[in-house]
């Protein structure tokens, strides 16, 4: 039975309860696994996923299975645009309709309330998109908006307001309280439903900064300043903290919710206590699904732990659809918005919410299973020189290539499965320059999760563009790297003084996952 909550009140209810109810001083935190069926692993399986999945010194040739970015779940490498939109390449014939269904769901334009098209309405009050495909653009990376016409459908601002101790939840170490904006929520919608007025409008400028490189060669990083301007309800809160954020891709995302919490814990090194200068460390959060603290996996600072939870936030924050997790018919609305709250809903049919479990869950399979493509040029000794200044540079210790997957009861897609994200799935602080100043459960407001890599050679095929990062800021992959701070301030420094040779090959190598 999942614990139903509203939009608005979950967070700050939650806190209550569990400020009364436990302390960080006599709660011993113990994450494990509650969102999957597990078998256990043998210490003679242990043995061979610490051995498959140990760093290489060898970069003569590719490593063996190096080209199955996703195991058996690997797809092939199209050569167009629906590359990301591929089933699992080892899901079973019979649950490709469900796949198929989910895509649909995925791609459903949804409509205001009232409507004769029953299952389709509900969109708003407030939105950021009428589709979930409107902002994962074939299943890809949503971008900033071009120029001042183009609007801004893949991308919004997150809001938040700083919390209080009383707030903060007792059972998460290091948790950071923040509350929604008292008038806009928790993030900003710029549509609305007929009768409504949006909240804002997106307006970003830059400032170019260039950047010369050890062999004369230069680049150049845009600097974003974002004003949420033409506020459709009055001005936001005096602290309000805004987050820019881009839809990111969806590949493999089953595959990482099915990565074990302890393999991506053995990673963490919050005190850096090899010296090596990374602290990665885990945001830990708050499951709605399962009433307990778990490993934060989803989202650009990792703030949800499961893709079902993340696909149901997102049904309400940003296209304004009631759930069975989030259930508030008025979406994003606020007690301050008082015509938005008083709008028509598309719930209390025979579907309860606007979108009901069994729809909630074919979403969730649809996303779980959306196919990796496999590795291009894994031998290309350009691309080989490249894995070399990868790895010899430092990337790897964010950027973790490979894990072994936990073997499932019911999900044979993603069991015991050999992978390579290229990510440890945990936090790290990328300095001041891409600080959002707005922290997020344990994230601090110059932390971000280390995102995955596969796939990210792809990004113009499949989304028309080449912008990275998480408000794409960053034109190419050089530029992307450049902007790292912080932790891997170090490995910045390193590539600008690489030979011209060196960073080309880099780059290459980028291209090639």
């Amino acid at each position: 039975m999942h614990q139903k909550w509203t939009a608005r009140s979950s967070l700050l209810a939650l806190a209550a309860v569990l400020a009364t109810a436990a302390t960080a001083q006599d709660f011993t935190l113990a994450l494990d696994d509650p969102h999957l069926n597990l078998i256990p692993r043998t210490a003679a399986e242990a043995a061979r996923i610490a051995a498959v999945t140990a760093p290489t010194t060898d970069f003569s040739t590719a490593q063996k299975f190096e080209e199955k970015s996703a195991g058996a779940a690997t797809v092939r490498a199209r050569s167009d645009a629906d590359a990301f939109s591929q089933p699992s390449g080892n899901i079973a014939f019979e649950d490709e309709l469900n796949f198929k269904v989910g895509n649909g769901l995925f791609r459903k334009l949804w409509v205001s309330s009232p409507s004769s098209t029953l299952a389709s309405d509900g969109l708003g009050p407030l939105y950021n998109a009428r589709s979930c495909q409107r902002c994962h653009i074939k299943d890809g990376r949503g971008h900033p908006p071009e120029n001042a016409e183009d609007n801004s459908i893949s991308m919004f601002l997150r809001v938040s307001i700083p919390g209080t101790d009383a707030e903060a939840i007792g059972q998460i170490e290091g948790y950071i309280a923040t509350r929604p904006d008292p008038t806009y929520g928790a993030q900003l919608q710029d549509f609305a439903v007929q009768g409504n007025s949006s909240e804002y409008r997106l307006d970003i400028s830059y400032e170019e900064e260039v950047i010369t490189l050890a062999d004369g060669a230069t680049a150049s990083l845009r600097h974003p300043t974002y004003t949420a301007a033409d506020l459709g309800y009055g001005p936001l809160h005096k602290d309000a903290m805004l987050s820019p954020r881009v839809a990111p891709q969806m590949i493999g995302l089953g595959l990482l919710e099915a990565i074990s919490a302890a393999d991506i814990l053995a990673n963490a090194d919050p005190e850096d206590a090899d010296g090596d200068g990374i602290s990665g460390h885990a945001n830990i959060v708050w499951s709605q699904v399962h009433e307990q603290p778990m490993l934060g996996r989803f989202g650009l600072k990792a703030g949800n732990p499961t893709i079902l939870e993340q696909s149901a936030s997102a049904f309400v924050g940003d296209i304004g659809i009631s759930n069975p997790i989030f259930q508030a018919g008025s979406g994003e609305c606020t007690d301050l918005q008082a015509d938005c709250m008083a709008s028509i809903h598309g719930d209390g049919d025979d579907r309860e919410f606007e979108i009901d479990q069994i729809g909630l869950d074919l979403v969730t399979f649809y996303s779980r299973n959306l196919g990796v493509p496999a590795r291009r040029n894994v031998d290309d000794q350009q691309v080989l020189l490249g894995k070399q200044v990868f790895y010899e540079t430092g990337c790897t210790s964010c950027h973790t290539p490979s894990f072994v997957t936990q073997r499932l009861e019911d999900r044979p897609e993603q069991s015991f499965q050999l992978i390579w994200p290229y990510t440890d799935m945990l936090l790290h602080d990328m300095g001041p320059a891409l600080a959002d100043n707005r922290p997020e459960a344990r994230a601090t407001g110059s932390e971000w999760r280390t995102p995955p890599l596969w796939g990210i050679g792809l990004t113009q095929q499949v989304s028309g563009h080449s912008y990275f990062l998480h408000d794409g800021r960053a034109r190419s992959l050089l530029e992307a790297v450049l902007w790292h701070g912080g932790e891997a301030a170090p490995q910045r420094e390193t590539v600008i003084q690489l030979p011209t040779a060196e960073r080309d090959a880099l780059i290459t190598y980028l291209e090639s996952l």
